[in-house]
């Protein structure tokens, strides 16, 4: 039989927030256990650093500007309705046509949460459940059916994903999206033993004192000045990300009970990267005007363990969700449409202890009319709404507090042509980030207009 595959798919957890990552203020014995049996992607990235679309790009292995979602999904009925993916072939889709059965519990975001998705047999979704409060009761639908259920949405995501493992058909391989939503703001509520354990944390393993110098605070950043305040909702994100760990011990527990570990590929990840005071920021990529592309907003957690996985491997070859989306497919053994032109690739001969020959040296992002180009040293970002471009050096400045692009405007040439190059190849004229007028809107905040 395939393996089994289960992708945790948390909201808002920032790689560094991790101690497999080297943080040793934060908790995560059961994501150090998955680190030390496995493989570290220790330069995993999001294509786009918000929800909505990097969830997007996971699931149909296309960036924003081929699938057209550019930036988080508002509650609103003529978008809350719509199915968002419409004439995508999704991971689900495909794996379900391959024999697996499928599910998704916790957070989708992707258009109407109560009605299942194409490609999911079983739907556990958090139902309009947003802005989060972490400590429930939450809406959840479950199979089509809207009910209330008290306690934390990390316990009630757990509890669904134990509920599918229980009830799976058994008879066929199984792979099931686990969308943790406890780390997204507003940081607060979480439970309070996990809570108190931070508040006498210095947290000294975080930058003091900075301020990003080339934009203003916006949405959740404006609400978190106050230093006082900033220090609670600290304890608040650790506890949250304590509160998931907790929850993927109890996954790790279900599937020894059931006797299928050894056959079960686990991926821990997350939409996109955040700051929690990192460049005076809180929140991703949306958390500054114009909008960031700062290493804590794009990378990401990434950590396989299971059948074919080496252990105690960290990997420093630079991976995204579009390269998930190829991975998960090379593990089930489907083979993606041959009528797309897909950037990812998959690793699965990276998580066996190979390598691969002629791996990318660049990673590329995108926010709307916000790209990226990222290598070992310099990262170039490019606004198209505002003509602006900034290059930074991260090996001397790796706090991104400088531009150096008016001195160096022959690099700052050959990363415009990349990016120009990678996205006229992996994006649609109806979909690109830079078509005529700007994406199309998904929320009122979008702040893009060409």
């Amino acid at each position: 039989m395939a393996a089994n595959i289960i992708v945790f798919l948390t909201d808002d957890h920032g790689q560094w927030a991790l101690g497999s990552s080297g943080n040793p203020g934060v908790e995560t014995p059961n994501l150090d256990y998955l680190a030390r049996t496995g493989a570290v992607m220790e330069n995993a990235f999001t294509p786009t650093p918000v929800c909505s679309p990097a969830r997007a790009c996971f699931l149909t292995g296309c960036t924003a500007s081929q699938h057209g979602v550019h930036d988080y999904l508002d509650n609103e009925p003529a978008r809350f309705g719509r199915d968002w993916l419409e004439g995508q072939k999704t991971a689900p889709e495909l794996l379900q046509s391959a024999g697996y059965e499928t599910g998704l519990v916790g957070k989708w975001h992707l258009g109407n949460d109560t009605k299942p998705a194409r490609g999911f047999e079983h739907w556990g979704a958090l139902a309009g459940d947003y802005p989060i409060d972490a400590a429930g009761p939450a809406r959840y639908c479950k199979d089509g059916e809207v009910v209330t259920i008290a306690g934390s949405k990390a316990d009630v995501i757990t509890d669904a994903a134990i509920d599918f493992l229980r009830k799976r058909d058994g008879e066929r391989p199984f792979f099931l999206v686990v969308g943790h939503v406890s780390t997204h703001s507003p940081w607060e509520g979480h439970p309070e033993r996990l809570a108190d354990r931070y508040r006498s944390h210095d947290f000294a393993e975080l930058p003091q004192g900075e301020s990003f110098p080339f934009g203003a605070q916006n949405l959740e950043s404006r609400d978190l000045i106050d230093r006082a305040h900033q220090s609670e909702a600290l304890a608040q994100y650790y506890a949250s990300v304590t509160a998931i760990d907790e929850g993927v011990g109890r996954v790790l527990d279900a599937l020894d009970a059931a006797g299928v570990s050894e056959n079960t590929l686990i991926v821990y990840t997350s939409d996109h990267g955040l700051n929690c005071s990192h460049h005076g920021i809180w929140g991703k990529g949306n958390g500054t005007l114009p909008l960031n592309m700062v290493e804590e907003t794009i990378r990401i957690p990434l950590i396989v363990s299971g059948p074919g996985v080496e252990k105690e491997q960290r990997r420093a070859e630079f991976v995204d969700h579009l390269d998930l989306f190829q991975t998960v497919l090379d593990v089930a053994g489907v083979n993606p449409p041959t009528d797309i032109d897909y950037a990812g690739r998959s690793y699965l001969g990276l998580l066996g202890g190979g390598d691969l020959a002629d791996w990318r040296d660049l990673q590329f992002c995108e926010y709307g009319t916000t790209r990226m180009a990222r290598g070992d040293r310099y990262k170039c970002v490019e606004w198209l709404d505002t003509g602006t471009v900034r290059l930074f050096d991260l090996v001397t400045d790796p706090r991104e507090e400088t531009d150096i692009a008016g001195d160096n405007p022959e690099l700052c040439r050959s990363f415009l042509d990349l990016i120009a190059a990678y996205y006229d190849r992996f994006s649609t004229p109806e979909h690109s980030g830079a078509r005529p007028g700007g994406p199309e809107p998904t929320n009122e905040t979008s702040p893009w207009v060409l």
